[in-house]
């Protein structure tokens, strides 16, 4: 019989097994020992169980990891089903976090995974054997199309793959979602007839969430890139809504905005591997953006990691690509891709903007860092050839990996 098996970590807890036992009734059955033997039989192929407890001493308390098996009967196949069952009622039960969620095969070929993935987007860029580089507009607010499309053309021509709307520009006068497309589409092809070089820009879908389908629809017919997408505003079944449309079809990039609120405790809401990496992936984001470790945002090394693990986890889904955010300057490339690997992306807004020769030079100082460190050189060793590079590192300083 088809289940998942939704793991816990409890704190606190004194009898972590008896909590198992409650939590596997209670979000299924409801009670056991008390019904009767004829409605036992008829309710065993609903009821939860417990798989294993295992206590974890700790400084503060003890801690502990349950898993519990819920029977894919209990529940029709989709996110907001299965998220009410293991943690619903759950959530608001004391100290407890959701860690992690295992489906079975039958299970797993219920979701879409990502439409185009890590592959998909290298072979829409043509590039294979590096991380790919994103940029991101910024101080756009009340600013017009022109200068919008300004600094997308300056960001291209730094050498940038993608550039994407910051997840606060939605829907205004000044600079409107499909002449966003339609003008930036114009100067990105400008870049490419002048430099060969391709790239693509993420346009931020926003709105009523009954309008969303049709606005992405109409992204599509004008030639959008891709779609970044404020998932966790929403819901991550409208972002498999919106992976499941075919006349959409586009790669969607998946903005963690709000999901602090579900992660960031220790005790409470989900873990971070889930939410931004398991169920995005899963739901069909071909692109996730998380706080790196480094960075103004920074978020704990093992938990940037954990994500990435989970977004390119060989899996029956496409690998989507883990893109480590916030905070990030040329000096910091030789960390992101030792510790995230080519098949990331490296994402930086006041690292490309802050440059004193401004987007063009924060582009190309990026695609220098990059080529440098693949060389197996240190990047000081490049930026004696690369004066971009050069004044990046003088400007925000160097983080080199020598192991």
């Amino acid at each position: 019989m088809s289940k998942i098996i939704a793991t816990y970590l409890l704190h606190d807890e004194k009898k972590p097994t008896k909590k198992a036992e409650e939590i596997a009734l209670g979000l299924t059955v409801g009670s056991w020992t008390n019904l009767p033997e004829l409605e036992q039989s008829q309710l065993r192929k609903h009821k939860g169980s417990v798989v294993s407890v295992e206590t974890i001493p700790a400084e503060k308390g003890d801690q502990s990891l349950i898993r519990i098996a819920y029977p894919a009967i209990n529940f029709s196949n989709d996110l907001p089903a299965i998220l009410t069952t293991v943690f619903g009622k759950l959530s608001l039960d004391g100290k407890i976090k959701l860690l992690d969620l295992q489906f079975d095969d039958g299970l797993k070929s219920q979701f879409p995974g990502p439409r185009f993935g890590i592959e998909g987007l290298r072979k829409k860029l043509n590039v294979y054997n590096r991380p790919l580089l994103m940029s991101i507009f910024k101080g756009v607010l009340g600013k017009d199309l022109a200068f919008l499309v300004e600094q997308l053309k300056q960001q291209a021509l730094g050498g940038v793959d993608f550039v994407k709307d910051d997840e606060i520009l939605f829907e205004n006068e000044l600079t409107p979602f499909e002449k966003r497309i339609v003008e930036g589409k114009k100067a990105l092809q400008e870049v490419f007839d002048q430099t060969g070089h391709r790239t693509l820009y993420a346009v931020n879908l926003t709105g009523r969430t009954s309008q969303l389908k049709e606005k992405a629809r109409k992204a599509a017919e004008l030639g959008a890139d891709l779609l970044l997408f404020n998932v966790f505003s929403y819901g991550i079944d409208v972002l498999q809504e919106l992976r499941e449309d075919d006349e959409i079809a586009l790669p969607l990039m998946a903005h963690p905005a709000v999901s602090g609120a579900f992660t960031s405790s220790p005790v409470y809401g989900l873990s971070h591997s889930l939410l931004l990496g398991k169920l995005l992936r899963y739901a069909g984001a071909d692109l996730s953006l998380f706080p790196s470790p480094y960075g103004t945002v920074a978020l704990e090394k093992t938990k940037a990691l954990s994500i990435a693990s989970e977004l390119t986890v060989e899996d029956i889904f496409k690998k989507s690509f883990p893109v480590p955010s916030a905070g990030i300057h040329p000096g910091l490339v030789p960390l992101l891709i030792h510790d995230f690997g080519n098949d990331s992306v490296i994402n930086a807004g006041g690292g490309v903007h802050g440059h004193p020769e401004g987007a063009r030079g924060g582009g190309l100082a990026f695609r220098q860092a990059i080529d440098t460190n693949l060389k197996g050189k240190l990047l000081a060793e490049g930026a004696k050839q690369h004066p971009e590079l050069h004044t990046a590192l003088k400007l925000w300083g160097n983080a080199e990996v020598t192991v």
